[in-house]
C-alpha cells in the first residue's frame, strides 16, 4: 500500500501541466494496486493446504499398515505350506523307519530258504519294504546305530563320486557324512527304530530340496515386490518431480516476463516526476521499490535455468543479502549477524538468488515472531561447507512438519501461497549444491534453520 499512497500523493499534487491526464493515468494505478489488494483477500485459504499434507501423511501410514499387515498374511500362509510339508515328510520317514524296522526283525521268524532267504509271503513283504526304502529320492537320510556308526546314506550330495562295487565309503565322503551327522544330532529330524531289546538305530534325515527352497520362496517372493514397487515408485516420483520443474519453470520465466513491461513503465514515470519538479525524496523512494521490482523479475528470470555463479567470502554475501531486510524489519526486531574470520570461506555464489534466499528465512522469522523477538544469523565452519544458521524465537515448528515446510503449497500463515521455501531448497540444493534443513525446532520457542555450502577450498 506504500506505492498506493505514493499516487494519492501525487494526484492531490498540483501539477504544472497535462494535469488531468496524468491524474488519471495514477488513479488507474491506484485502482489496480486496490485490486490487486482486494485479490489477495482470499489467499489465506492457501492455508487449507497444510490439510493436503496431513491427509496424504494419513494415507500413508494407512497404506504402510496395509501392507504390513498382506505381508504378514503373505508369510503366515507361506509358513504355514512348508510347516504341512514338514509333517508329510516326516510321516514318510517314519514309515521308512518302520520299513527299516521290519526288514531287521523279519530275519528271526517266517519261512526262509536253505540259503537264509525269505519264501512265500515273507518275499513279498520284504519286496514290499525294500520299494518302501528304495523309494525315497528326494529325502537325505541317514541311519546310525547305538555306538554312531553311519549303516546307511541317501540321498546326499557326497564330496567324491561313490564307487558302487566298493564295500566301505571313502575317507572324504565319510568325513562329511559325519560332519552332516553332527549337525543333524542338534536338530529334531531325528526317529528312533527299535530292532530288538538290545539294539536301537537311529534315523537322521534332512529337509528335502524342494522343502527348503519353499521355505526360502516366500521372502524371496517379497523382495521382488519390494524391489518392484520401490522402482515403481521412484519411476513416478521422478515424472512428477519433472514435471513439477516444468511448471516452476515455466510459471517464473511467465512472471519475470509479465513484470518487465510495466516496470519499465514505472522507471519511466520515475523519471517524467523527477523532470517534473517532484519532491526528490518521493521520486528516490519510488525508484528505491522499482529497482526492488526489477531485481524480483530477475530472480525469477534465473529460475530453470543455471545462473552465472561468481567465489564470493560468504561473510560478505550473508551482509549483503540481508541490507534490504535489515531497513525494513520491525525495530522490535533484534537482528543480529555471527561471523568472524576464520569462516569466511570463498564460496561459488549467484547472490541475486541466494539473496533472495536469505530475505526469505528473515521474513518468515520475523512473520512467526509476530514483529517482536530476536533473530541470530550465524556463520559457522566445517571440514567440506560453510554453515548459516538462522535461529527466530518464534512460535516454533511441529517435528511432524519438519518435511512439509518444504512442499509446495503448505503454510501456516493466513495468508501466503507457501511457495518460498519451496524455491529457497530448489536454489540452495539444485543451484547452489548445497542443503537446507530445520536443525531444531520447538514449539513456542522458535526454530533454526541450517544451510550448508561447498566451501572453495584454496
Amino acid at each position: 500500500m506504500k506505492n498506493c499512497a505514493y499516487c494519492l500523493h501525487l494526484i492531490r499534487m498540483q501539477m504544472p501541466w497535462d494535469r488531468s491526464f496524468l491524474s488519471i493515468n495514477l488513479k488507474n494505478t491506484l485502482a489496480t494496486c486496490l485490486l490487486l489488494r482486494k485479490k489477495s483477500l482470499p489467499l489465506h485459504r492457501m492455508a487449507n493446504l497444510r490439510n493436503i499434507y496431513d491427509s496424504r501423511r494419513i494415507w500413508k501410514v494407512v497404506f504402510l499398515a496395509i501392507s504390513l499387515v498382506l505381508v504378514a498374511l503373505f508369510l503366515y500362509i507361506s509358513n504355514n505350506l512348508v510347516k504341512d510339508l514338514a509333517v508329510q515328510e516326516r510321516e514318510r520317514m517314519e514309515i521308512w523307519a518302520n520299513a527299516t524296522q521290519e526288514l531287521a526283525t523279519m530275519g528271526s521268524g517266517g519261512e526262509v530258504d536253505e540259503n537264509g532267504n525269505p519264501v512265500g509271503s515273507n518275499a513279498t513283504d520284504v519286496d514290499f519294504l525294500l520299494n518302501i526304502i528304495e523309494g525315497n529320492h528326494n529325502i537325505p537320510v541317514l541311519l546310525v546305530d547305538d555306538d554312531g556308526n553311519i549303516l546307511l546314506h541317501r540321498n546326499f550330495r557326497l564330496p567324491e563320486p561313490e564307487d558302487s562295487l566298493a564295500f566301505e565309503t571313502s575317507p572324504g565322503n565319510l568325513e562329511y557324512l559325519n560332519k552332516k551327522l553332527r549337525h543333524l544330532k542338534n536338530s529334531e529330524n531325528k526317529i528312533d527304530i527299535k530292532i530288538d531289546d538290545e539294539t536301537t538305530q537311529y534315523l537322521y534325515y534332512e529337509d528335502s530340496t524342494l522343502l527348503r527352497r519353499l521355505s526360502y520362496f516366500p521372502y524371496i517372493q517379497l523382495a521382488v515386490l519390494i524391489l518392484f514397487f520401490a522402482i515403481a515408485y521412484f519411476a513416478l516420483m521422478s515424472i512428477k518431480r519433472a514435471e513439477q520443474n516444468k511448471v516452476w519453470v515455466g510459471l517464473s520465466k511467465e512472471t519475470a516476463h509479465q513484470l518487465g513491461t510495466p516496470i519499465s513503465s514505472l522507471m519511466a514515470w520515475t523519471q517524467l516526476l523527477d523532470s517534473m519538479g517532484v519532491d526528490q525524496s518521493i521520486v528516490t523512494d519510488m525508484d528505491k521499490d522499482v529497482k526492488r521490482l526489477s531485481t524480483i523479475a530477475d530472480r525469477f528470470s534465473k529460475i530453470g535455468s543455471m545462473p552465472d555463479k561468481e567465489l564470493m567470502p560468504i561473510n560478505e554475501a550473508v551482509i549483503n543479502s540481508l541490507e534490504y531486510m535489515r531497513a525494513r524489519i520491525p525495530k522490535r526486531v533484534s537482528l543480529n549477524i555471527h561471523t568472524n574470520d576464520q569462516t569466511n570461506n570463498g564460496v561459488m555464489l549467484s547472490q541475486t538468488l541466494f539473496a533472495w534466499v536469505m530475505e526469505n528465512l528473515t521474513k518468515n522469522a520475523v512473520d512467526a515472531m509476530d514483529g517482536e523477538g530476536q533473530l541470530d544469523i550465524t556463520v559457522e565452519d566445517s571440514p567440506n561447507n560453510v554453515v548459516i544458521l538462522v535461529k527466530d524465537t518464534g512460535k516454533g515448528i511441529a517435528r511432524k512438519n519438519f518435511k512439509n515446510v518444504f512442499n509446495p503449497g503448505f503454510t501456516t500463515k493466513k495468508r501466503g501461497w507457501g511457495l518460498g521455501l519451496t524455491l529457497v531448497k530448489r536454489i540452495i540444493e539444485e543451484y547452489h549444491n548445497g542443503q537446507i534443513y530445520i536443525k531444531e525446532s520447538e514449539v513456542g520457542k522458535g526454530t533454526t534453520f541450517g544451510i550448508e555450502l561447498p566451501k572453495v577450498k584454496s
